[in-house]
């Protein structure tokens, strides 16, 4: 697993204390409830504790209002579950953006994931308008700079500095030939220090981007948490395939659902196997489990694999 090269810890985290010491991690995502209660946020994603080394909270995912990110993960970070804050560029400005990356950080956030966000065209108000005064590659380097140099873009200080473990997003794909890496650079060279991936269910693709990644001296700086999920039904990884960008489930894959009986645990199972290859693979540091309101499922999966008793008897 690739060790980037760094004297000192940019967070607090136990994600990033795991991924410096060269663990595999497994990190969840759960989105917030459309409850006004911090019982409705555990309810939903409580199940992970002592499971997930760290849990994304999402940020108006299919550009539909929930709970908005920011409380959602601070009531994981309460509860001792260690919260992933995605930020989307869609729905605020620099101004707000900047205020949440302080907030965080006072909330004992330690982690953020700097993301575009979905279209409101395609979410239940499509009649909203989107912010995206800064974009994401932006988002990051205004972290790191808070981060690194205790300065807003404007020049003010900032006492203390907001001490985050900075993401980014990435769609492994068979590379074709003159392909370069241009995209993922400039996350890493913004201040990208983790990128989690979107599904990626063919293993063989991963291996051949990793490889690609490799050649071009990419791995040694990052750190990449492959993504992954427990998928419900043959249907729906039908319907993955053909909605979500940069999504190829196999068709063995779907294949297999189709003739089990019992197709959320076959499911399941598959999810296990594939986060016990991942383990196995060099240039992989850990899996992203993805699966809306699934985060029993991914809690089992977690469990199933064996790669916590894995990692405490190393």
């Amino acid at each position: 697993m690739p060790k980037p090269k760094s004297a000192h810890p940019k967070s607090s985290g136990r994600l990033e204390a795991l991924l410096r010491a060269r663990a595999f991690v497994m990190t969840a995502e759960t989105s917030p409830p459309d409850g006004a209660t911090p019982a409705a946020v555990l309810a939903r994603s409580g199940c992970l504790k002592g499971l997930a080394d760290a849990v994304n909270v999402t940020d108006g995912a299919g550009a539909k209002v929930h709970m908005s990110a920011l409380p959602a993960a601070a009531i994981l970070a309460h509860h001792g579950i260690e919260p992933v804050l995605q930020l989307t560029v869609r729905d605020r400005n620099r101004l707000a953006l900047q205020g949440d990356l302080i907030g965080a950080a006072a909330l004992g956030i330690h982690n953020i994931l700097c993301l575009h966000g979905d279209d409101p065209a395609h979410g239940d108000q499509p009649q909203a308008k989107s912010v995206h005064d800064i974009d994401s590659r932006t988002l990051m380097a205004t972290a790191r700079r808070m981060r690194d140099d205790g300065q807003l873009p404007s020049g003010r200080a900032i006492d203390p500095a907001p001490r985050l473990f900075i993401g980014a997003a990435d769609s492994p794909q068979v590379p074709k030939p003159g392909w370069k890496p241009s995209g993922l650079l400039a996350k890493l060279e913004a201040g990208a220090d983790f990128i989690q991936t979107q599904y990626c269910f063919d293993l063989g693709v991963l291996r051949r981007y990793l490889a690609w990644l490799r050649d071009h001296g990419l791995l040694e700086r990052l750190y990449l948490i492959a993504g992954i999920g427990p998928l419900a039904s043959a249907k729906s990884a039908r319907w993955m395939n053909e909605n979500l960008f940069g999504v190829d489930i196999p068709e063995a894959i779907v294949n297999r659902l189709e003739k089990s009986r019992d197709q959320r645990a076959e499911g399941r199972r598959i999810c296990v196997e594939l986060l016990q290859e991942l383990a196995e693979i060099d240039g992989v540091s850990g899996a992203h489990m993805m699966a809306p309101h699934q985060e029993q499922a991914i809690a089992e999966a977690i469990a199933e694999s064996g790669l916590l008793q894995k990692r405490k008897a190393a």
